[in-house]
């Protein structure tokens, strides 16, 4: 079993900053990949994946954060942070933070295992 915390959410004015961290025993280890995936507000929506850090390629972004968001990773901390920087009101959702995925693409939320309560983001125009 892994715990996942994430913390950092907030309220914004769109063209502001958050940074959001997430802790995981996995950060510190080796072989495992740590993903950032947020769920936008409203029915029907679905978890997208927003970056991660993989052990065989590190940092990776979808392309509609690439330039503005950035992730580290802080091993001896356990930490995977997340640097939202030029944020607009579609950044809006619950961020959670992933662990462990089993096969497949990282942007794919059920390629995942462990999973964080999720930390609020709201951007306002």
């Amino acid at each position: 079993q892994v715990e996942v915390v994430e913390f950092g959410g907030d309220s914004v004015q769109a063209g502001g900053s958050l940074r959001l961290s997430c802790t995981a025993s996995t950060i510190s280890m080796s072989g495992f990949d740590v993903a950032w995936f947020r769920l936008p507000p409203g029915k029907g929506k679905e978890l997208e994946g927003v970056a991660a850090f993989l052990s065989d390629e590190g940092a990776v972004y979808a392309d509609s954060v690439k330039g503005r968001f950035t992730i580290s990773k802080d091993t001896s901390k356990k930490t995977l942070d997340l640097q939202m920087d030029n944020l607009n009101p579609g950044d809006t959702g619950v961020y959670h933070c992933a662990t462990v995925k089993k096969s497949g693409n990282w942007f794919t939320a059920v390629n995942y295992v462990y999973w964080g309560q999720g930390t609020q983001v709201v951007v306002s125009s």
